[in-house]
C-alpha cells in the first residue's frame, strides 16, 4: 500500500466506533469480544486483531480494515456461501443449545485440545455433535495448534470413529504438521493449516513443506481480501474462509474473501454472528439455511450505542489504532 493509498488517520478515527459483543457461552477464554469498526468510501470496515496480539502483528489487521474499507472488493463468483456451525470448547450437553443457534447449517467445527480439558472432554464434546448432526453432518476439529505430535495422533485415533472431515491446526509446529500427516495419512483424514497460515511470517512454507491438505485462510490477519486471495492461489491448495470471532462487519470482510475465491469446496466458518447475544447491526449476518448471502452490513447509531464498550477500553483501542496505523505509514513506500 503506497502512502497515497494509506487514508488519514483523522479519517479513520472520524467514525471509529470501540464495540463490545457479549458472547453466548465462554470462547477462546473470552464471554466478550471487542472491536473496532469505521466507516470508508466503500463501506463500514473492522479492526480487531485479539488483545495478546502485539502490535507489529495487529498492523496487518489493521492494513485489512483500510483496504475494505477504502478500495472496493475483488468481484464475486458467488451470491451464496455455505458455512459451519462452531461449537467452543463446552460440555458435551450444552452441544445441542449451540447448534441450535445455526440454521441449517450441516458441517460443524468442534473446538478440541481446550486448556485444563482432556482427550476425554473432546471425545464426549465430538460424540454429541456427531449425535445431533447424524451421520450425514460432516464434522471437523479445531485443536488450535493444542497438541504435541504425539499427543495430536493419539487424539486423532480416539476421535477417528466420528467421521472427520478435516482436522485443523493439530500441531503448532509446521514439521509436526507434515510428521503427523505422514502418520495418519492412512486414515484419509486431511489436515488442515490456519495459525501456520495466519501468523507466520512465511504463510506459504505449510504449502510447500507438504504439512496440509488445504488452508484455512482469514482475511483480517493476513492483510486483506486480495492479500488472501494472492496467498490461497499460490499456495495451490483449496481454502475454508473462517472467521476471527468478528462482528457483522468484519464478517462481510470474510464473506467478500469467499464470495472471490475461484473454487470453494468446503463449507466456511463465517457463522459465528450466532455465537454472540447482540451485534453491532440490527440484522446479524447469521446463518439462514446453512448458508449465507454475500451482502455489506450498515451499522446505526443506535444500534453502536447499544455495544459500546466503556471509555477506558474505547481509548485503549483507539490508541491501539493509532500506533498500528504510524507501523503501517511507516512501513510504506511513498508512491
Amino acid at each position: 500500500m503506497s502512502t497515497a493509498a494509506l487514508p488519514p488517520l483523522a479519517d479513520v478515527l472520524a467514525t471509529a466506533r470501540v464495540v463490545a459483543l457479549p458472547l453466548a457461552t465462554r470462547f477462546r477464554g473470552v464471554r466478550t469480544r471487542e472491536a473496532v469498526v469505521f466507516e470508508g468510501p466503500e463501506g463500514w470496515t473492522e479492526f480487531s486483531p485479539f488483545v495478546e496480539y502485539d502490535d507489529a502483528e495487529a498492523a496487518s489487521w489493521l492494513a485489512a480494515a483500510l483496504d475494505f474499507g477504502w478500495h472496493p472488493s475483488p468481484l464475486p463468483v458467488r451470491t451464496s456461501v455455505p458455512v459451519n456451525a462452531t461449537v467452543p470448547a463446552v460440555a458435551a450437553s450444552d452441544v445441542d443449545a449451540v447448534l441450535s443457534r445455526f440454521d441449517g447449517c450441516r458441517t460443524a467445527k468442534v473446538k478440541v485440545a481446550e486448556a485444563g480439558q482432556v482427550l476425554a472432554d473432546d471425545v464426549a464434546r465430538v460424540r454429541a455433535v456427531r449425535a445431533a448432526m447424524g451421520p450425514e453432518g460432516r464434522i471437523r476439529i479445531d485443536a488450535n495448534g493444542g497438541w504435541n505430535l504425539d499427543e495430536a495422533e493419539r487424539a486423532v485415533h480416539a476421535l477417528a470413529e466420528f467421521d472427520l472431515e478435516y482436522v485443523e491446526q493439530p500441531c503448532t509446529d509446521v514439521d509436526e504438521l507434515a510428521r503427523l500427516r505422514e502418520r495418519i495419512g492412512y486414515l484419509d483424514i486431511p489436515i488442515a493449516a490456519d495459525e501456520s497460515v495466519r501468523k507466520a511470517a512465511d504463510p506459504l512454507r505449510v504449502a510447500r513443506a507438504g504439512a496440509a491438505d488445504l488452508l484455512v485462510v482469514k482475511a483480517q490477519p493476513l492483510g486483506g481480501v486480495r492479500a488472501a486471495l494472492a496467498i490461497v492461489a499460490e499456495a495451490g491448495l483449496p481454502a475454508v474462509v473462517s472467521s476471527a470471532l468478528d462482528t457483522s462487519v468484519g464478517l462481510s470482510m470474510g464473506l467478500a474473501l469467499a464470495a472471490a475465491l475461484p473454487e470453494l469446496e468446503y463449507d466456511c466458518g463465517l457463522g459465528t454472528a450466532s455465537l454472540f447475544t447482540a451485534d453491532v447491526v440490527a440484522e446479524p449476518l447469521r446463518p439462514r439455511g446453512g448458508s449465507l448471502e454475500l451482502s455489506r452490513p450498515f451499522p446505526t447509531t443506535a444500534e453502536l450505542d447499544r455495544v459500546a464498550a466503556p471509555l477506558d477500553r474505547r481509548d485503549w483501542w483507539l490508541q491501539r489504532l493509532t500506533r498500528c496505523y504510524r507501523l503501517r505509514e511507516a512501513s510504506v513506500t511513498p508512491g
